[in-house]
């Protein structure tokens, strides 16, 4: 949602016409707290527009329950809206007893400010019983974008789909202006204190070269003197000429716009828009992809594996395999952009691997050489460094494609490959073993060029000898000259065309000839990713009472050292995103999750289901030991193989990992921090994608109770740190 922004009687008029200006829409959230009563008595509102617009009590809203205590409605208005008069009601769930409205005069609500002392709710009974409620009213602004982002969550996935009667996503929760944490719950003032090692992994990897992490060579025996054969890269591949496009989702009209051809989409602030070009034509020719059985996607249950295992029963042969070969100008981001989505095939299961010609170059020709030739290396007019280039792009290829021989899926084909001859040598070498599909990256941000190129010199091993910053500097602008004035964009076969989407504020997706589900998946993919830092923080709820029995599953309460970590917690997140006021909150719908989030205030909540731990099915509620005792196949069963193993009517990690993809895509598409209270699989599950560890190891990362692992996602990778609250 939008920026937190608690509304208080002392707020003055001036930082409310500040507000005023900012534009957006007004997130009002009303909700009541009281421990004693039990769920027999609803809180309800009642009063003038837009809340109901009536002051009859048999038409009040009812407040929905948010966790055992406390009751939440939430609305919208302008940010000029009329003053809102309103009273709060109890009313009996079972039966036709009057209704008790509170005491003292009506509310009112002037732009997100509440008049008078409005702290408690009082409710007089029969006699001289009073109940008392805690009110909380609080105020968010949020843009047009993120309220209609919301709105499409809702329609989307609330509404239709539920399990048990929870929803799949519920935002519900807005920034709450709650009491100060007990001292007991404090944290020094400096985070640092509560820092503890990460275990070696490859979300560390910003500190190395990203290309250096790439497919080590497998023909560097053959680099002594074996020739490589180079096919004649002016001959185009049989079958090479332009095929119509396939359009993939919904439609609209949209002005031509030149030099491009296709299905664009309009990437703006809120969920990217798909429409198709006026010069698009109708589709002539299917890409159906599927692997062989064991690369196919992991078996796990819904949708998208069907959809998987549907394409894996059509296409030709060579179509069993996908090569996606980056196209662009240098400092476009091609390797950070096939890193990233290496990660994510991967981490859904995919066979994938990431060759990086420049790698090949360096290793083949020496890092010293390539220096000493500097930037006439990669002229357009070098019959030598041509050759040489086409050479190393040649054994690259072959050996990705004697890879995916061997049982490799997707292969990721990392380089310039700018010319149209080098393209269609590629092809030429690809007929009848794998399906290219070229990946385009096109950035015209002079701002985001500047940043990469400094940060290639400082990177890069082709400037580790050099001590020069700004010789290596102007090296490798003139090296990106050469390559600018031979550039032909991709119009041949299959392409997906990136147009100014690294910086994640716009930009379009151009694809064409493009079908199948792992292509599609591909293209959502790379529309929600951009290269905008912000920490992701990810913690399991606090000890529950379940956790001090050693049960699994089950919904349970925190334990007293739960409920402390959860004001730990909270102080935490209040001092790490003192600054960060569009960050958010995610839970799962169990409530040890939600009570452990439900400290943090100042920020939007939302409850996914997918974020729910792995389903334990038939041993729901057991211990370890009381599985091997009464299901003791079960229990060896788990033990072999505890990736893929499935608990009787319950989930295996890949039935999560499965689930988890729609919160990965929304992870890698927010801008803002985001702080994920969630269980040990599911977590487990998570941080796997983020660290790219394998599969297989995913049931054994630890994931300790107590503990912030923050990563920090940004142009240069992915990095961790992790904080230790509580022993």
């Amino acid at each position: 949602m939008g920026t937190g922004a608690s509304r208080n009687p002392d707020s003055s008029s001036h930082g409310s016409e500040e507000r005023d200006q900012a534009g957006g829409q007004l997130y009002v959230s009303l909700r009541m707290e009281n421990y004693k009563l039990n769920g027999d008595i609803i809180p309800h509102v009642y009063g003038s527009v837009p809340l109901v617009g009536s002051w009859d009590p048999s038409k009040a809203l009812s407040l929905e329950r948010e966790y055992t205590s406390m009751w939440i409605l939430s609305f919208v208005v302008p940010p000029n809206h009329d003053t809102l008069d309103f009273k709060f009601l109890l009313k009996p769930k079972y039966c036709s007893s009057p209704c008790i409205v509170e005491e003292g005069p009506n509310r009112q609500l002037t732009a997100g400010t509440l008049h008078g002392d409005g702290r408690s709710a009082m409710f007089k009974l029969s006699g001289d019983e009073v109940f008392e409620y805690r009110v909380f009213i609080n105020v968010d602004r949020v843009s047009p974008f993120d309220l209609a982002a919301s709105w499409r969550a809702y329609q989307e996935n609330l509404q239709p789909s539920t399990v048990r009667g929870i929803p799949d996503i519920s935002i519900n929760s807005a920034a709450e202006a709650g009491p100060e944490n007990g001292s007991s719950a404090s944290l020094e003032l400096d985070l640092e204190h509560y820092v503890v090692p990460a275990p070696a992994m490859a979300a560390n990897s910003a500190l190395v070269y990203a290309a250096n992490m790439t497919e080590t060579p497998t023909s560097l025996s053959r680099f002594g003197g074996m020739e490589v054969i180079v096919p004649d890269p002016t001959a185009p591949p049989s079958g090479s000429g332009m095929i119509e496009s396939k359009s993939v989702g919904t439609f609209s009209s949209m002005q031509k716009q030149e030099g491009h051809r296709g299905i664009f989409v309009d990437r703006g602030v809120g969920s990217p828009r798909l429409v198709k070009s006026a010069s698009a034509a109708s589709f002539t020719a299917d890409l159906k992809l599927y692997s062989e059985a064991k690369n196919s996607m992991p078996a796990a249950a819904g949708a998208v594996a069907a959809a998987a295992v549907a394409d894996q029963m059509l296409g030709p042969k060579e179509d069993r395999h996908l090569a996606i070969v980056l196209v662009g100008l240098p400092a476009r981001g091609k390797t950070f952009t096939a890193a990233k989505l290496t990660r994510y095939l991967r981490w859904l299961g995919h066979e994938t691997k990431h060759f990086n010609v420049g790698k090949y170059r360096r290793l083949k020709h020496g890092i010293n050489q390539v220096c000493q030739l500097t930037a006439d290396f990669f002229r357009g007019d070098n019959p030598e460094g041509l050759e040489a280039r086409n050479e190393v792009a040649a054994l690259a290829m072959e050996d990705m494609i004697s890879w995916m021989q061997e049982g490799g899926q997707v292969g990721i084909f990392d380089a310039t490959n700018s010319t149209r001859n080098r393209r269609n040598m590629l092809m030429k070498m690809a007929e009848g073993k794998c399906k290219i599909i070229f990946l385009e990256t096109i950035c015209n941000d002079q701002q985001i060029i500047e940043r990469n190129i400094r940060l290639k010199v400082q990177q890069s091993p082709d400037y580790a000898e050099e001590p020069d910053f700004e010789a290596g500097y102007h090296d490798f602008k003139h090296r990106l000259e050469n390559y600018d004035k031979v550039y032909e964009p991709v119009e041949e076969g299959s392409y997906i065309k990136m147009i100014d989407m690294v910086s994640g504020h716009g930009g379009q997706i151009q694809v064409n000839n493009i079908s199948g589900y792992l292509p599609g998946r591909i293209v959502f993919f790379l529309v929600n990713t951009h290269l905008t830092p912000r920490p992701i923080l990810l913690t399991r709820h606090g000890e529950s009472r379940d956790n001090v029995r050693g049960r699994i599953g089950g919904d349970s309460v925190l334990s007293d050292t739960g409920e402390l970590y959860a004001k730990k917690l909270a102080n935490f997140v209040e001092k790490r995103l003192k600054n960060e006021r569009a960050a958010s909150i995610w839970t799962s719908t169990l409530q040890r999750s939600i009570i452990t989030a439900s400290p943090i205030v100042g920020f939007p909540k939302i409850q996914w289901r997918a974020l729910d731990e792995i389903n334990a099915g038939a041993c729901d509620g057991m211990n370890y030991e009381e599985i091997k005792r009464n299901m003791p196949e079960e229990y060896q069963s788990r033990n072999k193989d505890k990736l893929r193993y499935r608990y009787p009517r319950g989930e295996s990690y890949l039935d999560v990992i499965q689930r988890l993809e729609p919160v990965i895509i929304e992870l890698e598409r927010q801008r803002a921090p985001v702080v994920v209270v969630s269980h040990q699989a599911v977590l487990r599950a998570l941080y796997a994608y983020f660290a790219d560890r394998p599969l297989q190891e995913i049931p054994h990362i630890e994931m300790p109770l107590h503990t912030i692992i923050e990563i920090q996602m940004g142009v240069s990778g992915v990095q961790e740190k992790r904080y230790k609250l509580m022993d």
